[in-house]
């Protein structure tokens, strides 16, 4: 559990057609590149993790296996609610196991299946949640701020609003760091539309417009407080010239 809050962010948050995964590129150092933290799966099912890489990287191959083997068996593909049972059983074998150690990592799993758009959190004791939007990893407990003001409206969410939340609650973790594409990356995952992880040009393209909006609201704000503190004092001037002094 300690790893997991000390790798770096991870966030997911659904809609009811669209599940959009998001996550921090932290690197050692500014001589490494940075490792990757989403994993497609399948068409209908990509991770984010936080955590050990590693060990990220061995449990989505294993993911990848039981979506084959369902596929090859039954025609069709694996429901995300049972991959999800299936990765936390495996989990929970290694916490009663002395010779085994607990995989150190979380993860975040966005699907979709006959039953709408999914978004689980695996946690590394093999419990399992299902959420409307979570975040897990470093600093995240900005992230879940931000989302647990806006979650009301993300169920009737357009993909790209998910996208911009998505970011926006990235930014939040960053801490007065600034938001490029170069150290975030965004993965989408909905109705006609397979998993897939979007291009740096987009994502910069979305925080670019989502920042021009920002900066133009801010200066349009100012005179409207200024205006509503001068008629504030207008209304009390006013009222204080009929009251009579009060008796001592």
């Amino acid at each position: 559990m300690e790893a997991v809050k000390q790798g770096s962010a991870a966030i997911g948050l659904r809609s009811k057609t669209h599940v959009v995964l998001g996550c921090v590129n932290k690197a050692n150092s500014e001589l490494s590149s940075h490792q990757k933290k989403i994993f497609k799966v399948d068409d209908h099912i990509g991770v984010a993790i936080a955590g050990l890489t590693a060990d990220g990287r061995v449990l989505s191959r294993y993911m990848r296996n039981e979506c084959i083997n369902y596929n090859f068996t039954y025609e069709s593909p694996l429901p995300v609610g049972r991959l999800v049972v299936q990765l936390a059983d495996k989990a929970q074998v290694c916490t009663q196991r002395s010779w085994k150690r607990p995989y150190g990592v979380g993860l975040l799993v966005a699907g979709l299946d006959e039953s709408g758009a999914h978004l689980y959190y695996n946690c590394p004791s093999g419990n399992y949640f299902e959420y409307q939007a979570f975040a897990i990893g470093s600093r995240s407990q900005a992230a879940k701020t931000y989302l647990e003001r806006r979650f009301e409206n993300f169920a009737d969410s357009s993909r790209d609003d998910l996208v911009k939340d998505a970011l926006m609650a990235i930014r939040e973790t960053l801490q007065g760091e600034t938001l490029k594409s170069s150290i975030c990356t965004v993965a989408v995952v909905g109705v006609g539309e397979p998993f897939h992880i979007l291009d740096q040009e987009t994502v910069q393209q979305i925080i670019n417009a989502f920042e021009i909006v920002g900066e133009q609201e801010g200066p349009a704000a100012e005179p409207d407080a200024a205006a509503g503190q001068e008629a504030a004092a207008e209304q009390g001037g006013s009222t204080d010239e009929g009251v009579a002094p009060m008796d001592i």
